[in-house]
């Protein structure tokens, strides 16, 4: 799964990068463009580094910042829906991604404290 997931959340940055350069170049598009772009190419980075760990708890504490990340992603393209700088259909198989991975952190974070003992 570690490789799936590095692939995946790799193509989940690709995506983002692309839906960036598809927001309108107005104020509120570059704003959101450059918070989201952040987010979401610190998705993958983030649990690169976590697989990386030298400790469970560094794995743990990278991990959680991946989380984090993911859902601050769904976020920032929940608002690029309903503020309407891009077409609801443009963006709703990345917001889907984003909540997946978003789901898939938490639980093994989860997973993670419990072991942790």
């Amino acid at each position: 799964m570690n490789n799936d997931l590095k692939a995946r959340t790799k193509k989940f940055a690709l995506r983002i990068i692309k839906l960036v350069d598809s927001l309108p170049k107005t104020t509120s598009g570059y704003n959101i463009g450059k918070q989201i772009l952040r987010s979401g190419t610190s998705v993958g980075a983030n649990y690169r580094a976590a697989c990386l760990g030298r400790s469970k708890a560094e794995f743990i504490a990278k991990l959680c910042i991946t989380a984090e990340e993911a859902d601050e992603c769904c976020y920032w393209l929940e608002l690029i829906i309903e503020s309407e700088l891009l077409q609801k259909n443009m963006v709703e198989s990345l917001h889907k991604e984003a909540t997946e991975l978003t789901a898939i952190f938490v639980s093994s974070l989860k997973t993670s404290k419990a072991n942790k003992v």
